[in-house]
């Protein structure tokens, strides 16, 4: 098993990434600078968050539109899973890997804090190591993380079960408070329609030693982890 970490200029959350999946987990897993366009012998890729291009035009426009990116969708159109975190689910939403867009906080602020969200569904690569309904304390670092889309779209996420993440509150409950950034439906994270390609806004790689503050997020890496290990 391999995994590749995806670096642009001002991506700056990649060394934690690769922490985790390396010297907390034991995976072979490496960065990979945007120019090298191939990803030959990967067999899953994250890209992580950070600011790629310094947000200019829009958070991940820019780099939705390197030649890698033709690699990340050839490698998700095999199967491979592919996680995007923060400013990598705004790449993903860019490249039309998954629905949707992030836009400006509702409050327009960077917003840095503790969230609680829910698992929403334990059908995806990511989630297989939870319970559904299980709540998880992750960090949001972002001012474009309010997920829209037209009506239509969002019920198709509600139909066919890709809505991964909600924010709630300390009981669970979606509620107006527990949302950081107006996103619709408090949706934190969503999954391809072939499911192998997940974004969320929460950092799990900040959520993946108790030492942090909580390791709720280690078991979106060993999910993904499990997945390769069991389809590739």
């Amino acid at each position: 098993m391999k995994v590749a970490i995806i670096q642009f200029g001002g991506t700056n959350c990649d060394l934690d990434v690769l922490n985790v999946l390396t010297d907390v987990m034991g995976v072979d897993a490496e960065t990979v600078w945007y120019k090298q366009e191939k990803l030959t012998g990967f067999d899953g890729v994250i890209i992580p968050g950070g600011f790629s291009y310094g947000d200019y035009l829009r958070a991940g426009a820019i780099a939705a539109r390197t030649p890698i990116m033709d690699s990340v969708k050839k490698l998700a159109a095999e199967g491979k899973p592919n996680l995007g975190i923060c400013n990598g689910f705004q790449i993903l939403t860019e490249a039309k890997l998954l629905e949707g867009a992030l836009t400006t906080n509702k409050y327009p602020k960077f917003r840095c804090q503790w969230t609680k969200i829910r698992v929403e569904t334990v059908n995806t690569p990511f989630t297989c190591r939870f319970r559904k309904g299980e709540l998880l304390k992750m960090p949001i670092a972002h001012m474009e993380g309010n997920f829209f889309t037209d009506e239509e779209t969002l019920s198709k996420l509600d139909q066919k079960d890709q809505v991964v993440f909600r924010y709630v509150d300390e009981n669970g409950k979606v509620t107006d408070s527990s949302n950081p950034n107006g996103s619709l439906e408090n949706i934190a994270g969503i999954v391809s329609t072939l499911r192998n390609i997940l974004g969320l806004m929460p950092h799990p790689e900040r959520a993946s030693e108790l030492i942090l503050g909580s390791d709720g997020g280690l078991r979106v890496f060993e999910s993904m982890a499990d997945y390769i290990t069991e389809n590739f």
